[in-house]
């Protein structure tokens, strides 16, 4: 009986008709932050992925020095390391790179 109760009330509602009328029910609100705030968070965005990136080419770079040093001083499992060292940098550069641009892009889409 309720479920009565509350179609009826919505049906003989006179806002209810206004709305229906061409209104939109649902106000045109688009968010935005601040452009103090704006300008602020995509900063430190675009300084934590080029530092992150900055940091995986490090490890690559040191990575190759292992390996260099490694086969040169005849030590297998030091230019192994230095081997894997290189792979997962290029991993985390590549993680860093996808991940950045994604969350830039979805922070763009409510502009």
């Amino acid at each position: 009986m309720t479920l009565m109760t509350t179609l009826h009330t919505l049906a003989t509602d006179p806002d209810l008709h206004v709305l229906a009328a061409g209104d939109p029910i649902v106000p045109k609100y688009s968010p935005e932050l601040p452009d103090a705030v704006n300008t602020q968070v995509k900063t430190i965005l675009s300084w934590t992925a080029g530092l992150g990136l900055a940091a995986a080419v490090g490890g690559g770079l040191l990575g190759w020095l292992l390996v260099a040093v490694g086969h040169n001083s005849e030590r297998a499992q030091l230019a192994a390391r230095g081997k894997q060292s290189v792979l997962w940098s290029l991993f985390g550069a590549g993680g860093i790179g996808v991940t950045s641009s994604l969350v830039l892009a979805f922070y763009n889409m409510a502009k």
